[in-house]
This record gives structure tokens, sequence and C-alpha cells, in this order.
């Protein structure tokens, strides 16, 4: 019995402490006070009532300070709680007034997806609608519009975004290359007639500058948009002036030209296919000098068709020279109008290796890139590709690969000069000697290449001393066998030119020299004033020559012109 009742008396007393602690909690009535005495007696009957005021004075907490973290960590915090739906309530406003402050599409989708069945969900879609509306107005992104689009059903809304697509990839074609897609991508587009004003605009243009204007002329004529080239009969009429000046037969008129020095178009363009190699690299060489869009083509043509590498490396640094030399939208027409015509058919190493030339001079090095490596996939080793690979990558500051490159380069120079044949009884095919010279450039350049990495830093340090001995085998090798050829070649035609003429280079470079001096004598030069500024002019904008471009800006930029 007395067991019993002490046993009693405890629970009584305990029963009677947990009282005295909720009592003491409701007194102080803070979060901390109700948790502290949920944590001493959580089987206590006023434990509910406990967890129900902490709710309370923790929403509370959240009202006051009625920000969308406060209302997120309650929610978050007490999935249970009575005052969920008003919390949420509260959450909603807060971010409807936030979504109608900004009033974006952006905010209002977000509303939606974090209140899909709210309070304020219709006035959230007006407001979204609207938001497109204003959108759709203001917005240059055509990929915007294209998203709008894609989302759009059939309607007068959709007509609206497939006319602001329009409207808006038109007035951003500022180049020939968008005009070419927006008539591949508008086929019943509101603005191509317009398109195609603007690319015959081009097409004339390089007419003019390239003095071809009799020609430009006739094409206007008959034309059928010929009428609508507003601008031609002024534009006409300055290219005679030009064609005046550069007609001038005096001899300080003559020494600013740079067709003064060179051989005529039609003369190299019958010596591209001369049947000395060395004849065609020159000649490949010396067109590049004629900033004409005549020469292009042709260009072109000995870069995708010629065997000897060298004419194919000069072909290609010439087409940069002339299209470098032609205005921007001019050079851009004819990288565009020849990508188009070879969009659908370069199917060959050789149409790959145009494409890819077309791009690199038009700046798309990434498309260029891409087309380059097919042209290496698909055709075996091509020493073109890899001599314009170790530039791209030096000038991309990308060494090592730059390396790689360079030391391919110098394996196909060393595999062409041992396999071909030198010899007394089987003769010494012109050909081969020819072949024979490229490897040694092209060995050489890479050997040069491959110096330049080993005065830098890299991580294959090992890799490097290996590529380096490579190349210098390859030009030893190269080198011994081009004497060799070129020794018997001299034997059989005592007056054949070697690998080491360099007649046309000099000639060229002389060219520069009297030019740059003609142009900075321009002002004792016995020429009308109007005639010696407009060859300035001229020289200063369509001359092949950095050099002489720079000169002739420098001159008209001084004291009075001529």
């Amino acid at each position: 019995m007395p067991t019993f009742r002490r046993a009693l008396a405890l629970v009584l007393l305990a029963t009677g402490c947990s009282h005295m602690s909720f009592e003491k909690a409701s007194e102080l009535d803070t979060v901390q006070a109700y948790q502290d005495f949920l944590r001493e007696n959580p089987e206590d009957p006023e434990a509910t009532t406990a967890q129900g005021r902490i709710e309370g004075l923790e929403f509370d907490e959240a009202k006051r300070l009625h920000s969308v973290i406060a209302y997120k960590r309650f929610l978050e915090t007490y999935p249970d709680a009575p005052q969920q739906q008003r919390a949420k309530s509260l959450l909603e406003g807060l971010r409807f007034n936030a979504a109608k402050e900004a009033d974006t599409e952006a905010g209002w989708r977000q509303f939606l997806a974090e209140h899909p069945d709210g309070a304020h969900r219709d006035e959230a879609r007006a407001k979204l609608q609207a938001a497109q509306e204003r959108d759709v107005q203001t917005t240059t992104d055509l990929k915007r519009v294209s998203q709008l689009l894609q989302g759009e059903a059939a309607g007068a809304r959709r007509e609206e975004l497939e006319r602001k697509l329009d409207d808006e990839s038109f007035a951003q074609a500022r180049d020939a290359g968008k005009l070419f897609a927006y008539l591949r991508d508008f086929p019943a587009g509101a603005h191509r007639e317009e398109v195609r004003v603007k690319l015959l605009e081009l097409e004339v243009e390089g007419l003019l500058v390239s003095g071809l204007v009799d020609e430009a002329e006739a094409k206007v004529k008959v034309h059928p948009l010929g009428p609508k080239l507003t601008g031609f009969p002024a534009r006409l009429a300055r290219a005679r002036e030009e064609q005046g000046a550069l007609a001038r037969t005096e001899p300080a008129a003559r020494a600013m030209q740079a067709g003064h020095y060179l051989r005529d178009l039609e003369d190299l363009k019958r010596a591209l296919v001369a049947p000395d190699p060395l004849d065609r690299w020159q000649a490949a060489e010396e067109l590049g000098q004629h900033v004409s869009v005549r020469a292009v083509d042709p260009l072109l043509e000995a870069l995708r068709t010629a065997r000897n590498p060298l004419i194919r490396q000069n072909a290609l640094t010439s087409l940069r020279t002339v299209l470098s030399a032609l205005p921007a939208p001019v050079a851009g027409y004819e990288v565009a109008v020849r990508l188009e015509s070879l969009r659908e058919r370069a199917s060959s190493p050789e149409l790959y290796i145009t494409v890819a030339a077309l791009l690199d001079l038009s700046g798309q090095l990434e498309q260029a890139a891409s087309q380059y490596q097919r042209v290496y996939e698909s055709g075996g080793t091509d020493p073109v590709v890899l001599w314009r690979w170790v530039q791209l990558r030096e000038q991309r500051k990308q060494a090592f690969s730059a390396a790689v490159a360079a030391r391919q380069l110098a394996v196909w120079a060393q595999t062409t000069a041992r396999e071909e044949l030198v010899s007394a009884e089987g003769g010494v095919p012109l050909a081969s000697a020819r072949q024979l010279c490229a490897a040694v450039v092209d060995a050489r350049f890479a050997a040069q290449a491959i110096a330049r990495v080993r005065n830098e830093k890299t991580e294959f340090p090992e890799d490097m001393a290996t590529f380096e001995r490579t190349a210098q085998d390859a030009v030893r090798m190269a080198e011994a066998k081009l004497a060799d050829a070129e020794l018997l070649l001299r034997q059989q035609h005592p007056g054949v030119r070697t690998c080491a003429d360099q007649q046309v280079t000099e000639r060229l470079s002389q060219g520069v020299k009297e030019r740059t001096q003609a142009l900075q004598q321009a002002s004792s030069a016995k020429l009308p004033k109007p005639v010696g500024t407009l060859l300035l002019e001229l020289a200063r904008e369509r001359d092949p020559s950095p050099e002489v471009r720079a000169a002739a800006a420098s001159r008209l930029a001084g004291s009075s012109p001529p």
C-alpha cells in the first residue's frame, strides 16, 4: 500500500509540473517557449495546443514581414497548419503584384506556373496575352518571334507573327548572305523583290568597281529590275569619271595604278592553264593583284582543280587579296552568290575545298573548319588544308595544334619527296620537279611553324622535339631530291627556270614601291587637280596592297590634295 501511494504521488507531481510548464510557456507566449515545452513534454495533453500556438505565432511573423520568402518558409515548415490557405493567398498576392509591376511575358508565365489555379489566374492570363502582343510589336529578336510562332495556332495572331518575322528578317538582312537566306526562308515573302533589287545593286557595283562600266550599264538596261536602281545614274556617272582618270596616259597617272605593273587579266587566265606548273603558280600569285570580280572564278578554279599545292596555295592567298581590296559589300556578295550555287551540290573534295575557302575568306571560320575537315577526311592528306590549318591555329593562339598540323604537313612533304623518282635513265618530268618544289616550300613552312611553337611553353615538349626532327628531316630530303631533279632538268633543258625563280614576286614588290613613291609625289605631278585626287581615292579604296592603300590614305589626310 505505501508503494502505491508513493507512485500516485509521483504521477500527480509530474502532472502538476507539466501543467505549470505549459502555463509558463503561455505567459511568455513565444515560439521558443512553446518549443521548449514540447521538447520537455512531448506527450502532454497540451502539446497540440502548444503546436497550434507555434503555427499561429509563425504565421503572425510571416504577415509582419510580408515577403515571399517569409510566406514560403512558413508553408514549407508547417504544411498542415490551418493558416496554409491564408498564407498561400497572401503569397500569391505578393507575386501577382511583382508580376504586375514588371509586366513582362516571362514574369506572367512564371506567376501562372507557380499559381495555376490561383485567384488571380484569369487576370494573369489576360496580362500575359497583353504582354505577348506588346512583345510582338516591339521585339527585333528573330528567335523570339520564331518561338512565339511555334506555339501559335492558325488565326489572326499567327498571321501577325508571320508578318513580323518576314518584316524583321528583311530589315536585318544587311549583307548578301542574309539576303540570300531571306529568299530561301521566305519563298512567299513580302520583300522578295526588294531583296532581289539589293542583290542586283551589289552585283552591278562589283562590275563598276572592277572597271567593267559598259557591262554594268548594259546589265541594268536589260534587267527587269533595272529601273528600280534609282541611284544608278549618279553611280554610273561617278564610274565614268573613275574610268577616265584610270585611262590617263601621263606617266605620273600610270605609276599610281596597280594595273600598270601587271600582265593583263586575260593573259593571266591563260597562264593558269600553261603546261609548266611554275607558270601557273606565278599566274595565280599575280592574278590576286587584279582587284576585279573577274579574278574570283579563275582563282577558285585553280584552287579546286590544280594538282600542284603551290598553285592552290597562291590561288587562296590571291583570293584573300582580291576580296580584301574590293568594297566589303561587294566582296560579301561575290562570296555569298557562289556559296549559294554550291549549297546543294558540294559533294566532292574539290567542291568541299571551294566551300571551305569561301567561308574562310568571309570570316566564317567555324563553318570553314568543318568543311576543311571534310576535305581532309574524304580525299586523303591535302597539303593546302594542312597549310591553312597551321595559319588558322596560330591566329587562334593554339600553338600545339598548329605544331601538330605542321608536323603532318612535313610528313606529306617528306613522303612526296621520297616517292618522286629522279634518275637520268627515266628522265625528270617537269611536273615532278615542280612537285618537289612544293614539297620544299611546304617542308620549310612546317619547320618554321614548329620552330615558332618551340619558342613557347607547351604541355608536350618531348613531342615538340620529335616534330622538329621530323620537319628538319623533311626539309633535307625535299631539298636534296629537288636539287637532283633540277640538275637533270637543266642538263636536258639549259634555259629552264628553277624553283628559285622569283621574277613575278620581285616585280610585284617593286610595283608596290613605285606606286607608293608615285602617290607620295602626287602633289608635284603635272595632273589636273581633280584627276590627281580621284587617283589617290581609288588607290586608297582599291589598291591590292595594304601598304599602298595606307600611303594613299595618309596622302589624302595630309596637306591639300594635288
